[in-house]
């Protein structure tokens, strides 16, 4: 899908052999919420945060032991890991000697500007990009008293000051986030941030909370700046499974066309008068039995067969509901029809064979003058029982117009 908004230029850096910025695809991150030390709980972690589609992870490094479990996970770990850095500029120190592929810093704990600078000179000898992750709920009590509060101006400061103590050693190879917990706040950081730099811009809403709060939340935000062209790398922040995180920042790139397709996107209708099953139930169900697959379709679940197939005519497949029965059809097009029992059985089965062998495969293989046959003579059956309109909207707009007239 071509994206239909302009994305801001920015320098490109590398995490591991993972491009940020410069136009390349906005990345998905998320972070282990597992001792570190633990090497094998966290590798598990890694591996299913990887499947869900994350690009890049991120582990805390607040300890020796922390830093010696690296030394084990990076060089297992499926994708590029970064160390999260607080207060003890040496562990920054050691996670790089373990092997990381990056650095997260937070000015609001990191403050003596010789150890800043130390970190980033030994960053740039061994070619290691810094993330700047300045965090509202961590700012810099100077900052916070001359902005009389937390905003954006204090957050946006707060990067560039760490971007001078960078140029110091010439070191440039840093990405910027200002997140905050309050998503207006967040948004005008990053509009503020992107308007004074060309570094790539690390996009969240920090503390966003459990599901589903939390996920609204950072959607709302980091979708907003996306659309605006802003942001290079993204990571959901929820109290949840951090698979969670990863997962929901891939669809949102899937959703918003930046990233190709990866799983399944199910369509469904909000189900009406005339639904012939539980829309609602049969979606979930699909939902589940497609789980994991790498099918990258459109699917949808529709609730009869009067609107279903042309209201979803441009899903690669669907199954609409008439009569007991499913009735599939492919692009718009009646293929097959099933048992209302085998509907998810049926989607998967269908979904699979036009990921290996394509649309055109799909119809060809299918007779479709039955098919169509056969809808339309549920699709018949049902309007004669509920109508063309099944929520009687005629009738009410009937007494409305009496009771606007007075009559």
């Amino acid at each position: 899908m071509a994206v239909s908004f302009e994305r801001r230029q920015t320098r490109t850096l590398h995490v591991g052999k993972v491009p940020i910025g410069g136009g390349t695809p906005i990345t998905v991150q998320s972070m282990t919420t597992t001792k570190t030390a633990d090497v094998e709980g966290t590798l598990q972690q890694i591996y299913a945060l990887a499947a869900a589609g994350c690009d890049i992870v991120r582990c805390t490094c607040n300890e020796a032991e922390a830093a010696e479990g690296l030394a084990q996970i990076v060089p297992r770990s499926p994708i590029p890991v970064i160390a999260d850095i607080h207060h003890q500029y040496k562990m920054a120190l050691a996670a790089m000697e373990a092997g990381v592929h990056g650095l997260r810093l937070n000015p609001g704990n990191i403050r003596r500007p010789e150890h800043i600078k130390a970190v980033a000179a030994e960053a740039k000898d061994r070619g290691l990009p810094i993330r700047i992750g300045v965090n509202g709920g961590s700012l810099d009590p100077a900052l916070y008293d001359k902005y009389g509060g937390l905003t954006a101006g204090a957050m946006v400061e707060s990067a560039m000051q760490e971007i001078a103590y960078f140029d110091e050693v010439g070191f440039t190879d840093y990405k910027i986030s200002v997140k905050a917990s309050n998503v207006p706040l967040m948004v005008d950081a990053y509009r503020m941030l992107a308007d004074v730099t060309d570094a790539p811009l690390h996009l969240g809403v920090t503390e966003a909370g459990p599901l589903p709060q939390g996920l609204l939340k950072a959607t709302a935000g980091i979708a907003t700046l996306l659309l605006e062209g802003i942001g290079d790398t993204i990571r959901y922040s929820l109290t949840a499974d951090p698979v969670e995180e990863a997962r929901a920042g891939r669809q949102l790139l899937e959703a918003l066309g930046l990233r190709e397709r990866k799983n399944v996107d199910l369509i469904a209708c909000p189900s009406c008068g005339r639904a012939e099953v539980d829309v609602i139930d049969v979606a979930n169900r699909a939902m589940q039995a497609f789980g994991e697959r790498k099918l990258p379709l459109q699917v949808a679940v529709m609730g009869c067969v009067v609107n279903g197939p042309g209201e979803a005519r441009e899903a690669d497949l669907g199954i609409a509901a008439g009569n007991k029965r499913g009735h599939l059809f492919v692009k718009g097009r009646n293929v097959a029809v099933v048992k209302e029992e085998d509907m998810v059985e049926a989607l998967v089965e269908w979904a699979e064979f036009i990921n290996e062998h394509g649309v055109d495969a799909a119809i060809a293989r299918a007779d479709t003058t039955l098919a169509e046959r056969e809808a339309a003579k549920d699709r018949g059956a049902l309007l004669d029982e509920k109508g063309l309109d099944a929520n009687h909207a005629q009738e009410k707009i009937v007494e409305i117009r009496r009771t606007v007239s007075g009559g």
